[in-house]
């Protein structure tokens, strides 16, 4: 028999990879992608007119507007604004107001301060600047699938036979399993992260790291534990959670109820362990 208190002091604060924090080599693309037209901005760096200098800018090379939205830290292309002279939907892929208008954009915004005072001393470097600010907001997004990338990792290492993101419907179609005991009678479209096949048996793999606590792991918790009960009624079927993250810690008794009836949750220690080594037959 396991121990969950062994079991759950093993589980990890963090699982985050060294490209995690801020994925440079998208940030240098996305400033390289618009070094052209930035320089050609560069030159309005402490002018002495502006507002002139910029709108010759824009006559002669209207595609600098593209680089005006990440200037403000803004990833689409059309921006709104509104004050007392009117409301503008502005769109800097191609010049949907006069240019006037746009020098306006650029005075009420502080763009042209910062550039023709001198505030900032080079467009290509700032935007290096805003890039890796922008770049640091996907962490969310890389978060999410560093533990389907590390389950990954050992599923390759035991020389096992998977599939990733496969939905409950082509599970059924593909080796003719009914699996209607845990998709609500057919109504459910759930995808699993992983599907292993062996000769005598398919495995549904969930993944999940929780670094925090909150409601939402006592929900996934029990939800889990419902598949865990429905999948018994399924012939040559198995439902595998793995599962890490210190926020457990704040949630372990409904973990706890989960890890006495489901037979298959693991954590990366378990993964560590060559568990998969075992389990699969």
């Amino acid at each position: 028999m396991r121990n969950f208190d062994q079991w759950l002091s093993e589980m990890r604060p963090s699982i985050n990879e060294y490209n995690f924090y801020v994925n440079f080599e998208k940030v240098y693309a996305n400033v390289d992608s618009m070094k052209v037209e930035l320089n050609i901005l560069n030159s309005l760096v402490g002018s002495k007119d502006i507002e002139q200098d910029f709108r010759e800018i824009l006559k002669r090379y209207p595609e600098t507007l593209r680089c005006i939205p990440t200037l403000l830290a803004v990833r689409q292309h059309e921006i709104y604004a509104q004050d007392e002279e009117g409301a503008f939907l502005y769109d800097f892929s191609r010049m949907n107001y006069s240019v006037e208008q746009y020098i306006a954009f650029m005075k009420k915004t502080g763009l042209l301060s910062l550039i023709g005072e001198h505030i900032i001393n080079n467009l290509v470097d700032y935007c290096l600047g805003i890039e890796t600010g922008l770049d640091s907001n996907a962490r969310k997004n890389r978060g999410g699938h560093q533990m389907e990338r590390l389950v990954e990792v050992y599923l390759k290492k035991a020389g096992l036979e998977y599939y990733k993101e496969m939905y409950l419907t082509q599970i059924e179609q593909t080796w003719g399993v009914d699996l209607s005991a845990i998709s609500a009678e057919g109504t459910s479209t759930k995808r699993w992260d992983f599907v292993v096949k062996t000769d005598q048996r398919i495995y549904l793999i969930e993944t999940n790291f929780y670094s925090s606590g909150g409601s939402k792991l006592n929900e996934t918790s029990r939800s889990y534990k419902m598949i865990a009960e429905e999948a018994k009624s399924i012939p040559d079927t198995e439902f595998v959670w793995i599962t890490d993250g210190g926020g457990w810690k704040s949630a372990r008794r409904n973990l706890h109820e989960t890890f006495d009836v489901l037979e298959h949750l693991y954590n990366i220690a378990d993964l560590e362990r060559g568990i998969f080594n075992s389990i699969f037959v």
